[in-house]
């Protein structure tokens, strides 16, 4: 099957106020930064003069240069998306800093020494940290801005870079390879992998194979989950690098180790709202009750579980990573942004009572921050995708985007359960609209205000016509609550609203916070909240099966309130939850 095309960030406008509102914060965000504070570690290592003065937070440790590389792809993302030049003109002074920066003979680049990776070689990590990990940051940025910006200096930069990477990765023995490998190293498979498919190097494809951990993907081809213990962030991008060496080379055991990868973490490692691990960790198979604490769903771990997930689609077309991608991008994604400040979260509790804690503009500089930057100013990237005839629409977002090889253009206008989508232009074409796992009843949809049959095949309805300048399809979607439970606990409930997961309004009581790890900021119980809920005159069977009857909706807002409970709680979509204690799963039990 030939593998879907993206839409580019630049033929994609999206006019939900919600995500509208999230992109605005964001470009705020990323314009308040200084990149040369960011550039400083680079400067000092080289020799290079610079006035700035650094960045607090992880951007004074030996991970320092990782925010930079995560806001050169962030940049690189809003000038696509955007067309302002002011982003185009901080990608170019990064790259052009960055140039200066680089040592011309060995090609290396980084805000640390260059004898952390000798550190790490040698199997001691008691003076680094994750070098590698920072590094796959670094060249993931400039191979963004020369993809998304053309900035050719940016490749230039990164070839060198790779070069140097391939002078050391060449000299590892086998036993060298699996300590390097032990350490968390990001997705430097993918983005030397990225950066042949733009090189042809033959230096570049041998450096990223270096980095494929074969004996882990042995386990994963067989379909064997050896999760249990393993740093989920360290795991996940080492199989989006798998699944970019199948686009590269074709070989399909690295496409069935990517598909079985995301089968073990969907079946046996996922909460509600897409996320995963707690404390970073993947734990035992199907054991998610007893794991929920104020430390699960690193935000890191949901974004690359969406970066495999589209691929996955696009090279399958399979529904089941389009539903997976649109209930997180609405439940992890957008719920992991204060809808105010901007600001986004490390962790996000799954144990009932806690809250979302964000971090600060210039004072942290986590993992997710970085990967926050990415997230939210790519909110266009993943709504349309295309073959040669047939335009796939994923999501059920408010946006429009232009069809430039069939000279049409799709405005969307999405108030589910409704959809409208106005077609401009005319053309021969096939349109393909996704029934989502949560539409449990038949959709409707009319073509021209006239009702068609909505047979689907694979989870799709195709429209396949010649269409016509101000046709219109609407598509309506039947929604309801339904509940979902935890495999190791059947009395641990959630509740969903078609794609939108409900988290109950706990209050804002004593909302203090601690300090975990290496500076990252943690909610604190209040041993007040009670997470249970005792149903009323029906038994717990009855009540569940009825669920959509037990809940009321306040006429004009997403607010919901529980009925035929001991408890009065007022239920909303947890994306929206930004300034209270919440609870998404309850123990929900009988008298």
């Amino acid at each position: 099957m030939i593998k879907l095309n993206d839409f580019s960030m630049s033929e994609v406008q999206v006019f939900d106020t919600y995500c509208q509102n999230a992109f605005a914060l964001e470009i705020k965000y990323l314009k308040s930064l200084d990149a040369d504070k960011l550039l400083k570690g680079f400067c000092d290592i080289a020799g290079v003069e610079s006035d700035a003065t650094k960045y607090g937070g992880w951007e004074t440790s030996a991970i320092q240069g990782h925010t930079l590389g995560h806001y050169l792809t962030a940049v690189s993302q809003a000038y696509l998306s955007t067309g302002d030049k002011e982003f185009k003109a901080i990608a170019d002074h990064i790259t052009e800093v960055l140039n200066r920066c680089q040592n011309k003979e060995t090609g290396y680049l980084a805000a640390i020494p260059e004898s952390h990776y000798e550190i790490i070689e040698n199997g001691d990590t008691a003076d680094t940290w994750v070098p590698w990990y920072s590094m796959h940051k670094i060249l993931a940025g400039l191979v963004s801005a020369y993809e998304l910006t053309e900035n050719l200096q940016a490749l230039t930069v990164a070839s060198r870079l790779g070069d140097w990477v391939y002078s050391r990765t060449s000299k590892w023995n086998d036993k060298m390879q699996i300590t390097v490998l032990n350490v968390e190293y990001g997705g430097m498979n993918d983005c030397l992998y990225e950066l042949y498919k733009n090189t042809k190097s033959p230096k570049h494809l041998s450096a990223a194979h270096s980095f494929d951990e074969t004996a882990l993907f042995d386990y994963l081809y067989k379909g064997e989950d050896i999760l249990n213990g393993k740093h989920a962030n360290t795991t996940i991008p080492k199989i989006i690098g798998a699944l970019n060496r199948y686009t590269v080379t074709g070989e399909e055991y690295y496409l069935k180790v990517a598909e079985n990868f995301w089968d073990i973490v969907i079946d046996s490692h996922t909460y509600i709202t897409g996320g995963n691990s707690e404390w970073e960790h993947f734990g035992e198979p199907k054991i998610l009750d007893a794991e929920r604490t104020n430390c699960n769903c690193e935000t890191c771990n949901t974004y690359n579980m969406l970066k495999l997930t589209r691929e996955l689609y696009k090279i399958t077309r399979d529904k089941k990573y389009a539903d997976y991608y649109e209930n997180t991008f609405i439940n992890a994604i957008l719920s992991s942004q204060n809808s105010k400040t901007g600001m986004t979260t490390y962790f996000q509790p799954m144990a009932t009572g806690f809250f979302k804690v964000y971090s600060s503009p210039t004072d942290h500089f986590w993992c997710c921050t970085g990967s926050g930057m990415e997230n939210f100013s790519k909110l266009n990237d993943s709504i349309y995708y295309k073959d040669e005839n047939s335009i796939y629409i994923t999501q059920f977002i408010s946006s429009k985007v232009n069809w430039k090889e069939k000279g049409l253009t799709i405005t969307q206008n999405a108030e589910l359960p409704k959809v409208k989508f106005i077609i401009n232009g005319s053309a021969n074409a096939n349109i393909v609209l996704r029934v989502p796992d949560w539409c449990k009843a038949a959709p409707t949809l009319k073509i021209n205000g006239e009702e068609v049959s909505t047979n689907s095949e694979n989870g799709v309805i195709s429209l396949s016509k010649k269409w016509a300048d101000g046709d219109t399809v609407e598509y309506t979607i039947p929604m309801q609550i339904i509940s979902h439970s935890l495999p190791d606990n059947e009395n641990a409930v959630a509740f969903k609203y078609g794609p939108y997961l409900l988290s109950g309004n706990l209050g804002n009581n004593n909302m203090n916070t601690a300090t975990t790890g290496v500076n990252v900021t943690i909610p604190v119980e209040d041993n007040t909240i009670n997470d249970k809920i005792t149903v009323k005159d029906i038994s717990l069977k009855n009540w569940l099966n009825n669920v959509n009857d037990n809940f009321t909706r306040e006429k004009g807002t997403m607010n919901f309130n529980i009925q035929g409970t001991d408890r009065e709680i007022t239920f909303s979509p947890h994306y929206m939850q930004h300034q209270n204690r919440y609870g998404i799963y309850f123990i929900v039990k009988e008298k």
